[in-house]
């Protein structure tokens, strides 16, 4: 938000979850205050029970980015979703991959038999580096993993162009023992905030807690504590343990050794964002 006032620009979020409305404190979404002080783009867009995924994330990206180039300001690309931020900076191209029912049936009774570590096994051994991305326990991601990496073997092709823009990345880090402190003050926080409320209201606007809108940290924990088999002591729990390990899984998409990116202190440098900002303006003139 700094950045985008003292450098003019808009955010557009790359947060697989901020697209969904109804849904705002349990997403972090920003703040009404925030969105009308700088422009953001791809928040609020779809309701929770519409598809959405990486094709989309693409098509809608670039038009923003093209919408934000016609004013003038900076596009900053914010978030969240790994695989959405790097298919737009490395210009992947995704096939057109529809949903396979057949395979999908039988993966999901391979889960029910023999549980999804078998499942996520076969995505091993398909797509290895697919298989270090997605969440091993997630089967509907796992599954829809599987299809991909079938259908890329069966249609090989181009999986990257170049973009078209130059970029800067800027990534935050923080000592994991202080950011999961922080994680959890965070969970406390949103939920005396009404996060229960939030989910209790989704549930009674008729989104099944099995949407892949409510796959999202937390939500699932809390539905599970409404339908009575869950205490909330133990739904809040299992959320900060999830976003816990969601955080180790970051690391996949963005490593300390990737010299792409330049990492600075979420809490003791954060200055340096300006430097760093100035130091690429000045390289690109």
């Amino acid at each position: 938000m700094r950045l985008a006032t003292e450098y003019p620009g808009e955010i557009i979020s790359a947060d697989s979850r901020l697209v969904y409305r109804h849904m705002d404190i349990g997403t972090a979404k920003p703040s009404r205050e925030d969105r009308r002080a700088v422009p953001h783009h791809l928040i609020d867009i779809i309701d929770p029970d519409t598809n959405f995924g990486l094709q989309q994330f693409i098509r809608l990206v670039k038009q923003a980015y093209l919408n934000v180039n016609s004013t003038g300001n900076l596009p900053y690309l914010v978030g969240g979703t790994g695989q959405y931020i790097w298919a737009v900076l490395e210009g992947w191209q995704i096939p057109e991959v529809p949903p396979d029912s057949n395979t999908r049936r039988r993966l999901e009774a391979l889960a029910k038999e023999s549980g999804v570590t078998a499942v996520y096994d076969m995505l091993v051994s398909i797509d290895q580096p697919a298989a270090l991305r997605v969440d091993r326990h997630n089967l509907r991601r796992v599954i829809r993993a599987i299809e991909v990496a079938e259908h890329r073997r069966q249609y090989p092709g181009p999986r990257m162009i170049d973009p078209g823009f130059n970029s800067l990345v800027i990534g935050l880090k923080m000592d994991r023992q202080r950011l999961y402190k922080r994680i959890d003050e965070r969970v406390d926080e949103m939920m005396a905030s009404g996060w229960l409320d939030e989910v209790r209201d989704l549930l009674g606007r008729g989104y099944d807690s099995s949407l892949p809108s409510m796959s999202g940290v937390g939500y699932g924990d809390l539905s599970a504590h409404i339908r009575g088999e869950l205490s909330l002591d133990e739904a809040v729990a299992r959320t900060k343990f999830r976003t816990h390990r969601y955080a180790r899984q970051q690391h996949a998409w963005f490593r300390t050794n990737d010299p792409r990116i330049r990492w600075i202190d979420a809490e003791e440098k954060i200055d340096l964002a300006d430097t760093i900002l100035q130091e690429w303006f000045d390289s690109s003139d």
